[in-house]
């Protein structure tokens, strides 16, 4: 495909991604992009192997499987915010992706990830590959941190990291760093017992072995690793383009690798350089474990 169409075909697939919770017809999308509907669909055929409603349909059915995961929403509430008419036509169509009904989708302890349908880049670096490790039980001393949103800021919450927010708060005094620094990290639906309330929980753990624990990091809790399969990233890059790397993990890499996630904390390890501070805008190592069925 020439350069110009494939340029509106990924402005068109940026804006399907921002507007997944928004109502869209298909004369609201060849609106946007300036072409007639027969048009647009047979570029977008041509273009992504996709039928363009089909797509659209499949993105808002695997945005509503990960809230069905990791928030506390009614059922009822996430078929309506994309736009699923009723509750048993959402969960019609549900089941024909996810071969499970939404409310077992939800209680199921694994996460099976193979039946999401990823965002489409047209011309994107390849996929992160995992190296599939078994970690042992480490013990740790760390400290933890509870952010919240709501289902409708959920993308939002997505693309901005707290990182950075936690190692001003827990590192800014450090003058030396240990050889490895932990982040535990894991998303749990929050407690709606009002209306109004959260409907997600991220907790965030700063850990280091025991050994090495400075003036400057406040006395923490004991925190246990537990031994098990992980599928192990591996990032090099600035702190911040950890996050996006993430999303394109769990949005696109663990879908095509037909991985299924187990309960447990993602495993963030980290590897100072001497003189390095976590803060600072260099390039640092990291590998990044998901807990997985294998």
């Amino acid at each position: 495909m020439a350069a110009p169409q494939s340029n509106i075909i990924n402005a068109l697939l940026d804006w399907l991604e921002d507007n997944l919770d928004q109502p869209l017809s298909l004369d609201d999308v060849a609106a946007k992009a300036g072409f007639s509907k027969w048009y647009l669909q047979r570029m977008f055929k041509y273009a992504t192997g996709h039928n363009l409603g089909a797509y659209t349909r499949a993105r808002r059915l695997s945005m509503a499987a990960l809230a069905l995961r990791v928030t506390s929403r009614p059922i009822q509430d996430i078929g309506t915010l994309y736009h699923f008419e009723s509750q048993p036509i959402f969960g019609r169509a549900f089941k024909r992706q996810f071969a499970q009904s939404p409310g077992s989708y939800r209680c199921a302890p694994d996460w099976p990830l193979s039946r999401f349908c990823p965002p489409i880049r047209l011309g994107a670096a390849s996929l992160p590959k995992p190296d599939f490790i078994i970690m042992p039980e480490i013990h740790l001393v760390g400290v933890t941190k509870c952010y919240s949103c709501t289902l409708e800021q959920i993308d939002d919450f997505f693309h901005h990291d707290v990182r950075p927010h936690i190692w001003h708060k827990y590192l800014d005094k450090a003058t030396t760093l240990p050889s490895v620094l932990y982040g535990l990290n894991c998303l749990v639906p929050g407690e709606k017992k009002r209306k109004g309330e959260r409907d997600m929980i991220f907790q965030y753990t700063t850990a280091k072995e025991p050994d090495f624990l400075p003036d400057y990091f406040p006395k923490g809790q004991s925190v246990v690793i537990k031994r098990g399969i992980y599928a192990q990233f591996t990032y090099n890059g600035t702190a911040e383009g950890l996050q996006d790397f993430i999303i394109l993990i769990y949005g696109t890499a663990m879908s095509n690798l037909g991985l299924t996630r187990r309960q447990g904390q993602d495993i963030e390890i980290f590897y100072p350089q001497p003189k390095q501070h976590p803060l600072g805008n260099y390039v640092f190592h990291c590998k990044y474990l998901i807990p997985i069925r294998h």
